[in-house]
């Protein structure tokens, strides 16, 4: 009997006996993206705690505060025909129930894609200045290589005689939408010259943001010897990072992975440790640069609200599952040697040639300088 009575015992849900706010800062100690999804499917009352406190929401704000940008959220496929506007007077129910669905996917995404990183680099935009353009252009540093046969390959920055004058490269990511987990740099190493001086910066930071409107992109289709800073906006900066002094590929691993909303990131190198023996100038002089993170595209899509300045934030949940199957099938590991349409129309025709490469992705083999020459008079 004792049993019996024990089970027939009324049971009341915990949640109903703690303050709200209480029970919204142990709901925001979920760390793992499942535990989110679960703890939604405990009960009716903790779903709806879930739901109408927003927790996915704020969890996603928490670890990746630039979404704040985000003012609309729109669900391809959902039922309802209104999109939801943040702070809206009609964030009713249903509303908010979708908006929980949306950031717990989005935690999901954000969590899997940081632990396969990939290059996430499509295209290089311009540097700060530019010593020999275009044959020290920022577009050298997008492949992996010292020399284009006979050539040094790599983008130089113009002469200083303070060594405290920096310098910025500026990157086009894969999607507007990405990850960001680590950024790694190989100083150059002047190999011609005497005592083979490295050219590396005393430090490095890093800056990720979007355009200042669509209008600033439409003359950066290809690298430029012109600073571009100015036309974008930068939402995130990290520290800053020691760099060494060697011809190596130097690894600054962000503390936490970063959400790039705007697709752009900013590479300030800060101080300058080599002269040029020749001028007695200071340079600074970069080889190879990488960034590792994924693209959150297809499943998610950011479009620019251009009067406000904010995001309006687009999921396919039908792209999401296929999405995250597919990096343990090595879909993103192509051959480094071959060079895709979009690489060669951003480092140009000129640089391509330089590398040895023809359309179809096989090495050239030149014989001698006079058939670069040749080429560079092309």
């Amino acid at each position: 009997m004792g049993c019996l009575s024990a089970a027939m015992e009324p049971r009341i849900d915990f949640l109903q006996l703690v303050e709200r706010d209480v029970t919204v800062e142990i709901m925001l100690c979920l760390c793992d993206p499942a535990d989110v999804v679960h703890a939604g499917a405990v009960s009716r009352i903790w779903r709806q705690c879930m739901i109408e406190n927003g927790i996915s929401k704020q969890l996603c704000l928490r670890k990746f505060p630039q979404l704040s940008s985000v003012a609309r959220i729109v669900e391809q496929g959902c039922k309802m025909n209104e999109s939801s506007v943040v702070g809206s007077s009609n964030s009713d129910f249903e509303t908010l129930r979708r908006d929980h669905r949306v950031y717990a996917s989005l935690l999901q995404a954000l969590e899997t894609l940081a632990l396969s990183p990939s290059d996430c680099i499509d295209y290089a935009i311009g540097a700060s200045s530019t010593d020999n353009y275009p044959l020290e252009s920022i577009a050298n540093t997008l492949y992996p290589r010292e020399r284009y046969l006979n050539r040094a390959s790599y983008w130089s920055s113009k002469g200083q005689r303070k060594p405290d004058v920096p310098e910025t490269l500026i990157y086009r990511l894969k999607a507007d939408f990405a990850v960001v987990t680590e950024i790694k740099i190989q100083p150059f190493e002047a190999y011609f010259q005497p005592g083979k001086p490295i050219y590396s910066a005393k430090s490095v930071r890093f800056r990720m943001g979007h355009p200042k409107s669509s209008k600033e992109i439409d003359c950066l289709d290809v690298p430029t010897d012109q600073p571009a800073d100015e036309k974008f906006v930068w939402t995130y900066t990290s520290e800053e990072f020691p760099m060494s002094q060697e011809n190596r590929m130097q690894t600054f691993k962000l503390p936490e992975p970063v959400l790039c909303i705007g697709g752009y990131l900013q590479i300030e190198l800060l101080g300058r440790v080599q002269r040029q023996e020749m001028d007695d100038l200071f340079y600074i002089c970069v080889c190879h640069v990488k960034v590792l993170g994924r693209p959150l595209s297809p499943a998610f899509e950011i479009e620019m609200l251009e009067q406000s300045g904010k995001f309006s934030m687009v999921y396919s949940p039908e792209t999401l599952k296929p999405m995250l199957q597919s990096l343990g099938e090595g879909e993103d590991h192509e051959a480094s040697s071959r060079l895709s349409e979009q690489e060669v129309r951003h480092i140009g025709f000129l640089g391509y040639l330089l590398g040895g490469y023809q359309p179809d992705g096989e090495l050239l083999e030149w014989d001698d300088n006079e058939e670069i020459d040749a080429a560079l008079a092309l």
